[in-house]
């Protein structure tokens, strides 16, 4: 298996945080030398370990951010 490299470009924002000190965070990551894209996962405290995930284009991220608009303002969808 070849080895990933990935840069976090900017960080966006933490959604929640385990005892252990993983945290689950939205930043942009460019990966293997490409363009960054959005990207949601767990990290370790240091950054050198990682779940799997999901990447998102910004035009993925803006109909996530749509969808979610929508389910929160519909009190049936909670």
């Amino acid at each position: 298996m070849s080895d990933i490299s990935f840069e976090i470009t900017k960080h966006c924002g933490v959604i929640s945080e385990e005892k252990s000190g993983w945290r689950k965070e939205l930043n942009m990551v460019a990966w293997n030398g490409r363009a960054p894209k959005f990207d949601l996962r767990e990290w370790s405290p240091n950054h050198e370990k990682m779940s799997k995930g999901i990447t998102l284009t910004r035009e993925e991220a803006a109909a996530v951010a749509e969808c979610l608009k929508k389910a929160f303002a519909d009190p049936a969808s909670t």
